[in-house]
């Protein structure tokens, strides 16, 4: 989800849902110990409960950015064991880690000793040739040992020569028994699966099996889909929001951010998928598309667009989880 999360997304995210965790696009421990990168670490209070996602290989580097994000006021903080990108693979971190568990577990073993924010993995099931049965295991396993009790796991195997990072999240197969397993076999952690979730009963479904469900790209391109996410699993007697609401809340964060110097486009570009399924959201999408790269874009932009939905919307869609993940 690097350069999809970022915070703008997640004040977003956050007006349609109070209670789902929140993950930061993943930041490299690189870019925040070599690099001085601090304002990835930027965050809104109301964005809480907040995890941090890091990138990275090597344990100390791991560990200083650890102690650097430690005041930022995180709730968690996780290292990513699961993304197949070129620049993930150039940099010998990510998804290349499934094949060195042990690496792995030095790493959280740094981790944890840097922070008192919980340390967390998220990790495919196994890496081009290996046999997932065996190399998932092994990781939960050694990293069990450096004290990590918690692991999100996306249920398909990552193919790092010969698939693009998008053909990586659709052409291997999913094998969510193999997850479900993992729960069975590793009772005393929390497991938490993702991939290829997209409704509310595929959530619930998977939550008879599992302690929590990770959503990303269907909470970005369809976000409306944790509408209800509040009601169905935080117990929220809140009453669902319908979409013109959420972006009713969400324009004063634009006109905050528009007096900062921040371009409307660089926040209306994760709401194009709000009225997804909608009559007039293609005529939304290409309003905002069009005009909130202009110069003299503003709040009168996003309320143009906004006249152009059919002002009846239902609260429909859904929800991530029991123990919601985004």
């Amino acid at each position: 989800m690097m350069e999809w999360t970022d915070r703008h997304d997640r004040s977003f995210l956050r007006m349609i849902s109070a209670h789902a965790l929140l993950y930061t696009e993943m930041v490299t421990s690189a870019a925040l110990v070599r690099g001085g990168r601090l304002d990835l670490l930027d965050f809104n209070a109301a964005e809480h409960p907040i995890a941090l996602q890091l990138g990275g290989s090597e344990p100390e580097e791991l560990a200083q950015a650890c102690r650097i994000a430690q005041d930022y006021g995180y709730d968690e903080v996780n290292l990513n064991v699961g993304c197949p990108s070129d620049r993930v693979q150039s940099g010998s971190f990510g998804a290349c880690l499934m094949k060195e568990p042990d690496l792995v577990a030095r790493c959280v073993e740094a981790m944890q000793a840097a922070t008192s924010m919980p340390v967390t993995v998220k990790c495919r099931i196994g890496v081009d040739e290996q046999v997932e049965q065996d190399a998932l295991p092994n990781l939960i396993t050694q990293v069990r040992e450096a004290g990590c009790t918690s692991f999100a796991v996306h249920a398909r195997k990552a193919w790092l020569k010969g698939l693009s990072p998008k053909e990586n999240r659709t052409v291997p197969p999913l094998n969510y028994p193999l997850v479900y397993d993992m729960k069975k076999r590793f009772a005393e952690l929390e497991i938490v699966i993702n991939g290829g979730i997209t409704t509310l009963d595929e959530t619930a479904e998977h939550l008879r099996h599992v302690d929590g469900v990770m959503m990303g790209r269907a909470a970005y391109e369809t976000p409306y889909v944790l509408a209800e996410v509040d009601q169905r699993f935080f117990a929220s007697t809140a009453p669902v929001r319908t979409r013109h609401e959420i972006i009713e809340r969400f324009l004063p964060y634009i006109e905050e951010r528009l007096s900062e110097g921040v371009p409307l486009h660089a926040m209306t570009r994760h709401i194009l998928g709000l009225f997804h399924g909608e009559k007039g959201a293609r005529a939304w999408r290409r309003h905002l598309s069009t005009y909130a790269v202009k110069k003299d874009a503003g709040l009168h932009t996003v309320r143009e667009a906004l006249a152009l939905i059919d002002p009846i919307a239902k609260p429909d869609g859904a929800a991530t989880q029991q123990h919601a993940k985004v």
